[in-house]
């Protein structure tokens, strides 16, 4: 699609909107799935002037009417009919508008209200303003090795939150690097979406999408792929060597959040533990915690108001920074230390311990009453056997009390792992029952 049509899509919504009664300063809430709707409908929403808050299509109709009664829009925009697809990328859907009773016009001065993943416990409700997110795009102007125009950007992660929505598809636009949403998020599907043009491609996604790709047995000659680059959680090794040896493309990483897009990034893969501050983010450790420098608060409404503390944000991840470098190494969340009988224990250390296993493909370490892992693995031989192997590795005060075998990790709509002892346990109950 041409800009001059997008353009035209746009203003044509934007009649539908300000038919509906939608004006500046006025809020609109966007449940939709990836698509051309979902695009237009955003851009729309902010041509009118409007607070445009986006709701993942995957919630729940619990999950949607808790995240409406905390943002209060006045309008929602969502699919006539259901969509259905976990593995589609893209979709083509007739939508409608929606207006809310006791839906009340934007209190604040953020153009963009976003939920947090919720990997840990509730979601936030995040504000970004015009100046954080024109700043956040001039961030990604700037990295070296980022797609520039003449080039492509495959979009695999979501474009309802920061990274698919700011680094792909709100870059793409605003640099003319082409933005491409792969009909199906198959291996198949996203190498076809490679494949289609010749440019300098980058595939833009979250680790566990590198890791199905790298699986792959006899990945196609793609020498239009340069890299790929993924947020959210840390690379496993093995993941980078297979998908670097097996496309000879670079396999980066990024480090951000929801509060504040990206932070620190290592698109080539040679940096890595150590991440570089993307340009112009000032970042310190204090007390093992990432800070971070920011204008104003990110939070809208009710809020820890022990996270941002005279302009700085409190990440909650751990980390060091290399002053001789000017390296940042991220080294998990904070949360992830707990006492055992008067021993701490990391559990990001244990969870790393069984992931390079033999045979183990992904695992969740949690804390409730004891330490419980939650593993997936290419076999259940290389579970059943996995006591034995930790006996030999780690400490018997950082053991897991229990091990929960799982065909695959309940995950958060922006694909982080969900670390939520309840749902974790959940899952694995109705996996026991199969």
């Amino acid at each position: 699609m041409s800009r001059a049509e997008l353009r035209r899509l746009v203003v044509e919504q934007q009649a539908h909107f300000e038919a509906a009664g939608l004006t500046a300063g006025c809020t609109l809430a966007v449940r939709l799935p990836p698509s051309l709707s979902c695009v237009v409908a955003m851009l729309a929403g902010w041509r009118s002037g409007a607070q445009v808050a986006l709701l993942d299509y995957r919630l729940t109709t619990h999950e949607v009417g808790k995240a409406v009664a905390r943002i209060t829009p006045q309008l929602v925009v969502e699919p006539v009919g259901e969509v259905t697809g976990t593995l589609r990328g893209f979709f083509d859907v007739d939508t409608r508008v929606v207006p809310l009773r006791g839906g009340r016009p934007a209190d604040s001065p953020h153009v963009l209200l976003q939920l947090s993943s919720g990997s840990t416990g509730p979601s936030k409700v995040i504000g970004r303003t015009v100046a954080s997110l024109l700043a956040e795009l001039d961030r990604y102007g700037q990295l070296e090795n980022f797609p520039r125009r003449g080039e492509r950007i495959v979009v695999l992660a979501s474009i309802v939150h920061v990274l698919g929505l700011v680094g792909g598809l709100l870059y793409g636009l605003a640099s003319g690097a082409q933005v491409v949403l792969p009909s199906r998020l198959t291996v198949d599907g996203i190498l076809k979406a490679v494949a289609a043009e010749g440019e300098p491609t980058t595939l833009l996604g979250v680790p566990s999408q590198a890791a199905v790709l790298a699986a792959a047995q006899t990945p196609p000659q793609l020498p239009q792929l340069r890299r790929m680059i993924t947020g959210g959680e840390l690379v496993k090794p093995t993941v980078r060597e297979r998908f670097t040896k097996g496309y000879g493309a670079d396999l980066g990483v990024m480090y951000g959040m929801t509060e504040a897009g990206v932070i620190a990034t290592d698109l080539t893969g040679t940096t890595q533990p150590g991440l570089v501050p993307a340009p112009g983010m000032q970042v310190r450790v204090e007390d093992g915690q990432i800070l971070l420098a920011l204008p104003e608060t990110p939070y809208v409404g009710q809020s820890d108001p022990t996270r941002y503390v005279d302009g700085w944000l409190r990440t909650k991840d751990a980390g060091s920074f290399d002053e001789a470098t000017g390296l940042l190494t991220v080294h998990g969340r904070l949360d992830s230390q707990v006492s055992v009988g008067g021993l701490k224990v990391d559990l990001s250390e244990v969870e790393a311990s069984i992931s390079a296993l033999p045979g183990i493909t992904e695992a969740v370490v949690v804390h409730g009453t004891g330490i419980e892992a939650f593993v997936t693995a290419a076999e259940r031989a290389a579970f059943d056997g996995l006591a034995d192997c930790l006996a030999a590795r780690l400490a018997p005060y950082k053991r897991p009390r229990t091990l929960h075998f799982l065909p695959e990790l309940p995950r958060t709509a922006t694909g982080k792992p969900v670390r939520n002892a309840e749902i974790l346990r959940a899952a694995a109950r109705s996996a026991a029952g199969v």
